[in-house]
């Protein structure tokens, strides 16, 4: 009878147990209804001439020549359509759209179809491949239209939805969580611009430039990129925060263009030894590397070795933070920069560029072999040196010492090579081996230099540990 009574028991509790834990999971059905209409497929057709047949490796007076002509006949060359899909949603009555820029670049006919299955034809306003955003216009009136939310209200580990056309399954809606938040992820330009929202959303092709809602229904992002190794869904979804998109929307929309602020430094990660060769309680902030000669931050006096601790009186906790700080700044503000220089804290006031449309970047010459190269071996860093000679030296790079070999532990740790140009060490520029000496005489063994070296095209600095002798 017990018995009886207790199994009875545990299952009424399981029951309710279950019950709960159903209630407790999200119900998506709303937000479809209501949201869905406004997700639209998008199909795309670029034309490509297709290649004139070819006899190859005969020629015109080869016997077999007119044989291949007369019984292969060439064909003429033939318009090929390449077609594509994407998604989109709906920002206004009036027919503008929001999608990805990769979705409708080169395309010669771009087709728009909503859930009640008309079709339009769509002209691109404008596109910006930096943000991978673009505006499309079809002519149509009463449309519905998405709301928007608040990116930066999102919080890991939160609900949202996508809807997109996967594959061409138009309409298809898939759920996960915000996994991180201002993932930053280098455009084809090695910029990092975007504040990524990394979720675990399923995302395939087709579902690019689709949105990505949140439990009230707002789009928060467009679904711009997947990390995978075989070219599906693997977990990994990277949407641009919709506050982003939308700024860039409304400069295409009224100028045709975007700009965007520009200070003229690079900059790199402050690591936890890079923090400590500065005199940093901490790892944050972003170094400065290298400053542009009679640029924005050249003029107002900002050094390479500073770390921008601040900008504008926002705190820049990491290196991606200040990109987007400088790109959200009018070019022709004043902007207020505080930076940790030399054991202090300075405020400089500087005002922004504007970024042009392509950077080119300066390549420098890299090192030789120098004769004195044994003479010149720094034990505590374990590498030989050199000074520059007369036809190494640029206008851009005239100081700094070649590195000539490396030897010890630590510098091949920190990755240093052979051509390798240092140009400082911590802020102080290197003019020459005597002051370089000089210089690292006054760093106490065991302590964590920074050298700013320059390879290729790019400068960066290199924290190094000095040796015990």
């Amino acid at each position: 009878m017990w018995s009886n009574f207790l199994k009875s028991l545990v299952f009424v509790l399981s029951f309710q147990a279950s019950v709960a834990s159903a209630r407790e999971l999200p119900d998506f059905t709303e937000l479809v209804e209501k949201q869905g209409p406004a997700v639209v497929n998008i199909s795309t057709v670029q034309v490509a001439k297709s290649p004139q047949q070819t006899f190859p490796g005969l020629a015109e007076n080869d016997p077999f020549f007119e044989y291949f002509r007369r019984f292969f006949p060439q064909q003429a060359p033939h318009d090929q359509e390449v077609q594509s899909l994407g998604s989109g949603f709906i920002i206004s009555q009036d027919g503008y759209i929001l999608t990805n820029a990769h979705v409708v670049d080169s395309a010669d006919k771009i087709t728009v179809r909503l859930t009640d299955k008309r079709e339009f034809k769509a002209k691109v306003i404008g596109a910006d491949r930096r943000t991978d955003v673009a505006v499309l216009k079809i002519e149509a009136q009463g449309l519905p239209v998405v709301a928007t939310g608040a990116p930066d209200a999102l919080k890991v580990g939160e609900w949202v939805v996508a809807i997109g056309s996967p594959f061409g399954f138009s309409n298809s809606v898939t759920a996960g969580i915000v996994s991180a938040k201002g993932r930053s992820l280098p455009n084809d330009k090695g910029e990092n611009i975007v504040p990524f929202i990394q979720t675990d959303v399923a995302i395939n092709p087709g579902n690019s430039g689709g949105p990505l809602f949140n439990m009230k229904g707002e789009v928060v992002g467009i679904n711009s990129q997947i990390y995978s190794r075989s070219g599906g869904y693997m977990g990994l979804a990277f949407a641009i925060p919709i506050d982003v998109a939308l700024d860039v929307a409304g400069q295409l929309r009224t100028s045709g263009k975007v700009t965007r602020g520009r200070i003229g430094v690079s900059i790199e990660e402050v690591t936890t030894d890079k923090a400590e060769s500065f005199g940093l309680g901490k790892a944050q902030g972003a170094l400065i590397s290298s400053v542009e000669k009679d640029g924005p931050a050249d003029k107002a006096g900002i050094r390479f070795g500073d770390v921008v601790l601040k900008f504008n009186g926002k705190v820049v906790a990491t290196a991606g933070d200040l990109p987007r700080m400088v790109r959200n700044a009018r070019p022709g503000s004043q902007a207020s920069v505080e930076v940790w220089r030399s054991g202090a804290v300075r405020e400089l006031k500087l005002t922004v560029g504007e970024m042009p449309n392509d950077n080119e970047a300066e390549a420098a010459p890299r090192g030789g072999k120098s004769p004195t190269a044994e003479a010149n071996y720094l034990p505590r860093l374990g590498i030989s040196v050199s000074e520059r000679s007369a036809e190494q030296k640029t206008p851009r790079v005239s100081g700094g010492l070649v590195v000539e070999e490396v030897r010890g532990s630590v510098a091949r740790q920190a990755g240093l090579q052979r051509g390798d140009v240092i140009l400082a060490i911590g802020n102080i520029e290197i003019v020459s081996l005597a002051q370089f000496n000089s210089v690292l005489k006054q760093v106490p063994n065991g302590r964590n230099v920074a050298l700013l070296v320059r390879r290729g095209e790019g400068a960066s600095y290199v924290a190094i540990k000095l040796d015990e002798r």
